[in-house]
């Protein structure tokens, strides 16, 4: 039953993904942020637990990221419209889900399963953006960090994301290069 544990997290976090949205709607920011914050130490527990006791499984391979991406995308959604998050921020950081998200789509359906793990550079991706995410929250209900932190911080994420998204495309096009295409 304990090997299951990270995957009910992931579900949890899931299910933590409507709560801080209609948070973030209702202006109720410091309950926002103590559900964020929970669902993104989540994400280290289940990751945690899963490698460290090897409880890994092919659900949990599906439902981290995807517990991750919702997370993500509805709170930079939310923020955007709500005025918290700058909208070319939101927009960056959802269109490198997308783009991804389509290339591996594309790359299963033309050349078989993908293979692979998230890249140092995909990790630091989706560090800095709970991390600019936590901090845009924290400032909507404490004033904090100062607005010229807040700024950096979205700029480093901008740079970060769109690192990220370049470096997971020139992965699946080189990889697409070097294989037959399935199925004629």
């Amino acid at each position: 039953m304990l090997r299951h544990l990270p995957n009910l997290i992931c579900v949890a976090r899931i299910a933590l993904v409507w709560p801080v949205v209609a948070a973030l709607h209702a202006g109720r920011y410091d309950f926002a942020l103590l559900l964020f914050v929970v669902a993104a130490v989540s994400d280290g527990v289940d990751g945690f637990l899963a490698k460290h006791f090897n409880w890994t499984s092919e659900l949990g391979k599906f439902l981290d990221p995807l517990a991750d991406k919702l997370l993500l995308v509805a709170v930079f959604i939310s923020g955007s419209w709500g005025g918290l998050v700058p909208w070319w921020l939101a927009a960056a950081a959802i269109a490198r889900d997308l783009v991804i998200g389509g290339g591996a789509l594309i790359f299963r359906l033309w050349f078989g399963p993908l293979q692979g793990r998230p890249t140092i550079l995909s990790k630091v991706n989706t560090a800095l953006q709970i991390l600019y995410l936590f901090a845009a929250i924290l400032f909507a209900a404490r004033g904090l960090p100062p607005r010229e932190v807040l700024a950096a911080l979205a700029i480093a994420t901008l740079l970060s994301t769109l690192a990220s998204g370049v470096d997971y495309t020139r992965s699946f096009v080189s990889r697409a290069w070097s294989m037959p295409a399935r199925g004629g």
